[in-house]
């Protein structure tokens, strides 16, 4: 069963997103972009090389760069149970 972000970031994780540049199989000469974005976790950030490895694998297009950046967005210090609402009109 798939983990909801919840519950990744509950344990963790946060928002990686990878911008990558590779070379066109046949125009070597031009470069195109992929976004990829996923929960993953710091420093190591498992999935990204997973995928890397997968797409020099398997992808024909060679990698040239990858940029990324990891916004942990929430620990578990920060989360808290409300017990109840106030509402004021």
């Amino acid at each position: 069963m798939q983990e909801t972000p919840t519950e990744l970031m509950l344990k963790g994780y946060g928002l990686t997103t990878a911008e990558i540049f590779y070379r066109m199989p046949d125009y070597r000469n031009v470069l195109n972009t992929f976004l990829w974005q996923e929960y993953d976790l710091a420093p190591d950030h498992p999935r990204l090389f997973k995928f890397v490895e997968f797409w020099q694998d398997e992808i024909e297009g060679p990698l040239h760069s990858i940029r990324f950046t990891h916004r942990k967005m929430l620990s578990s210090g920060e989360w808290r149970q409300v017990v109840g609402e106030f509402h004021y009109h």
